[in-house]
């Protein structure tokens, strides 16, 4: 969903560039910004189900000490029936703020870094195999960099547990408690490990899109995709 959103969203954003010709760096940032934000409505209550599942046995009240949750379809369930279609989108809005920019830094890093690697590549799309994974592992980290803070504080949001008092009343208030419990380096914690996969992550997912749409439009001959050691 996020690949074929921006790429409808990368040309709509810039139409001065011919639909033949890669959109331009402008394009990319904003399709990216748009492309964020639209997968912020899937992705909300998706992540909110997982977070309540991976922390229910910290979440759980002690009015409540025998009671588990199965699997994500009993969390859903208990959100739906406790505070409704409001509950299921709690932490829309720092969603929204975290991966709306971060998609903008996302597509616009790798689009620049395969063309620097491999001068028109852009529009040729004969860039190497190392170059893809170069470049989208380098885009990740760029993406989760700018974001990092945030994701923080989105995930002490949605780990408040529905059945119990809210620690937080919003973005602000959660920011102001975290620093003030945990200082400026809360905002930061884990961000070693959250880069070093995001490189290895979308490093992969790029390659992978990429060589699957040239299998897809060259008839399933993927031996145009260049293994020379230049990038």
């Amino acid at each position: 969903m996020v690949f074929q959103i921006y790429a409808v969203l990368s040309q709509a954003f810039d139409t001065s560039v011919s639909i033949k010709d890669p959109p331009s760096y402008k394009g990319v940032a904003l399709g990216g910004v748009g492309t964020g934000a639209i997968q912020s409505l899937i992705l909300t209550p998706v992540e909110l189900v997982k977070i309540q599942l991976q922390l229910q046995d910290q979440n759980r009240p002690k009015t409540h000490p025998m009671y588990c949750h199965k699997g994500p379809l009993s969390v859903a369930r208990s959100i739906f029936h406790t505070k409704g279609l409001r509950g299921m989108y709690r932490g829309l809005g720092i969603t929204v703020l975290r991966d709306a920019p971060a998609h903008g830094f996302y597509f616009w890093t790798y689009e620049y870094m395969r063309e620097q690697f491999h001068p028109g590549c852009r529009k040729s799309g004969q860039e190497s195999l190392r170059t893809m994974l170069v470049a989208g592992g380098l885009a990740g980290v760029a993406s989760w960099i700018c974001c990092y803070p945030l994701d923080v504080i989105k995930t002490r949001l949605q780990a408040q547990s529905p059945l119990a008092p809210l620690k937080y009343n919003g973005i602000v208030d959660c920011l102001r408690k975290s620093v003030r419990e945990d200082g400026y380096g809360v905002l930061w914690r884990g961000l070693g490990t959250a880069v070093a996969r995001a490189f290895v992550v979308n490093g992969a997912v790029f390659s992978a899109y990429e060589i699957a749409l040239r299998c897809l439009f060259n008839n399933g001959d993927h031996a145009s995709i260049p293994t020379e050691n230049a990038l």
